[in-house]
């Protein structure tokens, strides 16, 4: 279905190129999906065509806002794109949204408290868990909002979890795992990490997916009608590879990501496995975010 995006914005131009219809404004028999989606992360223009290629192979048609917490800066993002194309909280914090997204940050080694933004986005956080039907958080989002939310501690690890694993489904009957079965493959890319022991009882969290050798991957938040996805389902088949040069190039000590490269061969071109099923949770996961009474019919084929 189709996607509305800012005129304007790269990605507009990456999903017309595949196919995938982009509308600039919504259609007038058919009131869209509203997805807030605050970006965090480095490469902008990246991630926002990774979430538009997931929500706008939805059988929902989806508007797209793309926000900022208040005190954001971005080195990497020039002022202009993000005043020409984002909005910071304080001017939408009175719109109506029905779903919101967060996306990861390369601050996860930091207290959240040492995070510039933390207030900005803790506010968000607040008003997500009383306003909108769904929310989504990304690795270092999905660590900050558990934190804030119900005092989970990240812990450092001795080496980047890097590669791609896969993952158990914990519990078969939840929704989101609607056409899917067993396992699914998830591009990880974590510095830190969030443990099961240390998820609290009682306070309506569920581990939903999680892989012996990468850890927790997805727990969701009933209370708060949330997902903590840790881990990259939107990731391209090429992001572990920029990844992996880009840390290299600074003179980190990487080692291979796991599962990604065939052959573990660096020069061999890497394969979108996870694709399929972030399709499919994706779908899932918008389903619950439409209003009650307009929401898309349950698919049957398996991812």
């Amino acid at each position: 279905m189709p996607i509305i995006l800012p005129e304007g914005l790269p990605a507009r131009h990456a999903l017309q190129a595949e196919g995938i219809p982009v509308l600039r404004d919504a259609p007038d028999d058919a009131p869209p999906v509203r997805v807030l989606l605050v970006n965090l992360m480095p490469r902008k223009t990246d991630t926002e065509a990774q979430i538009a290629r997931l929500l706008g192979g939805t059988p929902r048609t989806v508007a797209l806002t793309l926000a900022v917490p208040d005190g954001y800066a971005s080195n990497t993002t020039p002022a202009f794109y993000l005043e020409t194309f984002y909005k910071r909280w304080r001017e939408i914090r009175g719109r109506a949204y029905d779903a919101l997204i967060v996306t990861g940050a390369p601050v996860e080694t930091l207290p959240f408290e040492d995070v510039t933004y933390w207030s900005d986005l803790t506010q968000i956080f607040d008003w997500a868990a009383q306003s909108v039907r769904r929310s989504y958080y990304i690795c270092w989002a999905a660590q900050a909002a558990l934190y804030h939310f119900h005092g989970v501690p990240k812990h450092r690890l001795p080496e980047k979890r890097f590669g791609v694993y896969h993952q158990t489904i914990r519990r078969a009957g939840s929704p989101i795992f609607d056409g899917i079965a067993g396992c699914f493959p998830v591009p990880v890319s974590r510095h830190t990490e969030t443990r099961a022991e240390d998820l609290p009882r009682g306070r309506g969290l569920t581990t939903l997916a999680a892989s012996p050798q990468s850890g927790l991957c997805m727990v969701e938040d009933r209370d708060r009608r949330s997902l903590y996805m840790f881990n990259h389902l939107e990731y391209d088949a090429d992001t572990l590879a920029q990844e992996f040069q880009r840390d290299r190039r600074a003179g980190a000590a990487i080692a291979l990501p796991a599962h990604y490269y065939p052959s573990d061969d660096p020069a061999r071109r890497p394969v979108n496995i996870w694709r399929p099923y972030a399709r499919r949770i994706f779908r899932n996961w918008l389903r619950g975010a439409a209003p009650a009474a307009d929401q898309a019919p349950q698919e049957s084929s398996a991812a």
